[in-house]
């Protein structure tokens, strides 16, 4: 088993410093959409059923609220685990499933868009 972790910038004057530290004090753009990213797709192809998939934080693996549905599903249909490592979704569990439905929980997707929503407020109040 392995645990792959995926970081990015969105532009080649920019470095994975912030990103690096978080990852290793927890162990471990363009305008594409997240999956249609280069490394995305080296990432997943590289991993296998039951990795660990590490980001430092959500908005390094996605850039705006209407990706994060997409993305969070692909975890679920490879069998893999995602862990967001800081910010607001360092804290729960992306994968989890109705055990019937096979959706996410809806307290899940109550969660998720309303922290990305925050996310994408600060971003933008950040470049205002």
């Amino acid at each position: 088993m392995a645990d792959p972790a995926y970081k990015r910038v969105p532009t080649g004057h920019q470095s994975t410093g912030r990103q690096n530290l978080v990852l290793a004090e927890a162990g471990t753009s363009s305008r594409l959409h997240p999956l249609q990213r280069p490394k995305s797709g080296e990432l997943l192809t590289y991993a296998r059923p039951d990795d660990i998939v590490h980001v430092s934080e959500m908005f390094r693996l996605v850039r705006g609220t209407q990706h994060i549905p997409d993305v969070l599903d692909v975890p679920h249909q490879g069998r893999l685990a995602l862990r967001i490592h800081d910010g607001a979704f360092s804290a729960m569990d992306l994968t989890a499933r109705h055990p019937r439905a096979e959706e996410p929980l809806s307290t899940v997707k109550f969660t998720v868009q309303t922290h990305a929503a925050t996310g994408e407020l600060h971003r933008d109040l950040q470049r205002e």
